[in-house]
């Protein structure tokens, strides 16, 4: 468990010693389990989260519950929605989800405004954030609009692998499913696929990707 102090540290090479004072005073620390969710649509959002360890999966969910996933959060950066959302004081959009226990350093939306004007790097920080997740989205979109699913998944595999650090992937095929907006019979059906190329080795409710992927 990190001091608000150690986590403030965490950020020394992103902002300047004046905010990293300011976020020692204002911050706060939070620790959230693996598979809990943090964030609803329709939910207010009252500060923004600064990931210290950890991962979060960002989703859309519609009227029926259907949920497809548009980028994760790793350690050291933030969500891009929720800093939109704070600073526009607009309800939040998507689902936040632990994918591991968690701790985060949240940030009031109070102090920000004034942060983008008094604070370079804070500005370039909340502005990169926002660039690198719309740029996640567009390749989200192009993935469903072009590739195949079978390519989509792989990629799918990649990306959660690069963002736990693990080649051991913890997911039900229900759960890969619902993240690509498909079945988990068919996903059960491209994963066995995969298996028999030898890229993959299929374990209960894990996936252990091999170096061929």
């Amino acid at each position: 468990m990190f001091s608000v102090k150690a986590a403030v540290s965490k950020f020394e090479s992103v902002f300047e010693p004046a905010l990293l004072a300011e976020l020692e005073t204002n911050s706060m620390l939070m620790t959230v389990k693996g598979g809990d969710t943090m964030l609803n649509p329709g939910q207010t959002i009252r500060a923004v989260p600064l990931l210290l360890s950890g991962t979060f999966k960002v989703s859309r969910v519609n009227d029926e519950g259907q949920e497809i996933l548009l980028y994760y959060v790793k350690e050291g950066e933030s969500c891009a929605m929720t800093f939109t959302c704070c600073m526009m004081s607009h309800f939040s959009v998507i689902r936040g989800t632990a994918e591991e226990d968690s701790e985060l350093l949240c940030v009031p939306m109070d102090v920000m405004d004034g942060w983008m004007v008094k604070y370079p790097t804070w500005k370039r920080f909340v502005m990169q954030t926002i660039l690198n997740r719309f740029t996640e989205i567009l390749k989200s979109i192009d993935d469903i609009a072009f590739k195949k699913l079978a390519d989509r998944l792989v990629n799918y595999l990649k990306e959660k692998a690069k963002a736990t650090g693990s080649s051991l992937i913890n997911l039900t095929h229900q759960q890969i499913g619902d993240d690509l907006g498909t079945s988990r019979v068919v996903i059960s059906r491209l994963l066995k696929k995969l298996e028999i190329d030898n890229k993959l080795l299929l374990y209960y409710n894990q996936v252990k990707l091999l170096s061929e992927l």
